[in-house]
């Protein structure tokens, strides 16, 4: 382990003030002027208050094409409905893996009336040859998510990946060999995980400080990886909480155009004239 290359932070960013939906005030972490994508990572977003006049108008019905959606929430309460028949509520600690692939309309709703709402959205690419697949759904609750207790009493909740220690996440995705890692830390506690050479990887500040190899990262901050075999972090007097999130890069062409997410122009021009025609989603209209 001792010889393994240390992943050095290369960019750090905050991210910029956003909205989305039906108007629920965001910040757009990845998918901005400073960071497009990091391959196949395309979106970050972070939605996070307290004012229901915030977030309350939701995320009515759109449609998606192309790629994986992954909402993650900390705190608060959602409701998504789909056109293909899934239904349901994420709580906080709970996550929905949604791969959109060939074509879904869905919405997400917030269920309360009040309180504070709190997660992220995710977006990871597909390869070319699994765009146009057929949508599906991998959704856990909090109680799902396996719990990795540290030595010095952090905690790890593995969604999806695998730890050094062994434990495994319960969402399975084999195109790109996702990581996905809540991880709180105690004070001055030391951190590390192993990472494939064939990943990038990012790290979101959630709570706290952490520094990595001589750079500090703190709350609200995105940190990329560069190239390693390793990464490994300690945090600071007041501890830590950040999503370690890594991906295999597919190296291939990336074509945005709204809600889709292709390799080429013609082939987001084809979805919006599916979409037009009512061909977009299996199961037709929500």
């Amino acid at each position: 382990m001792g010889g393994m290359t240390q992943r050095k932070i290369i960019q750090i960013t905050s991210g910029i003030p956003a909205s989305d939906g039906a108007g629920v005030k965001l910040t757009r972490i990845i998918a901005t002027a400073d960071i497009d994508h990091i391959d196949p990572l395309l979106l970050l977003d972070r939605f996070e208050s307290d004012n229901p006049d915030d977030y309350i108008a939701g995320f009515p019905p759109h449609p998606h094409r192309g790629f994986e959606t992954v909402t993650y929430m900390l705190a608060g309460r959602m409701r998504h409905k789909d056109s293909v028949g899934n239904e349901g509520v994420i709580g906080p600690g709970g996550v929905q893996w949604m791969r959109a692939a060939k074509g879904i309309i869905h919405s997400e709703m917030p269920e309360q009336q009040d309180g504070l709402l709190r997660g992220f959205q995710l977006w990871i690419n597909l390869p070319a040859s699994h765009k146009m697949s057929s949508p599906s759904y991998q959704e856990f609750s909090r109680e799902q998510i396996p719990l990795e207790v540290t030595e010095s009493g952090g905690e790890v909740r593995v969604i999806t990946g695998t730890t050094d220690r062994g434990t495994v996440g319960p969402v399975i995705n084999s195109l790109t060999e996702p990581l996905y890692l809540d991880v709180s830390l105690t004070a001055g506690e030391v951190f590390s995980q192993t990472l494939p050479k064939s990943h990038n990887a990012v790290i979101y500040m959630i709570d706290g400080e952490v520094g990595i190899d001589g750079t500090d990262l703190c709350k609200d901050q995105l940190g990329i990886f560069g190239d390693g075999a390793r990464v490994s972090l300690s945090a600071a007097s007041d501890g830590a909480r950040f999503l370690l999130i890594a991906g295999k890069r597919l190296e291939e062409p990336v074509a945005r155009g709204g809600p889709f997410v292709m390799n080429t122009k013609a082939e987001i021009l084809e979805a919006f004239r599916d979409m037009r025609a009512g061909r977009l989603a299996e199961g037709g209209l929500i």
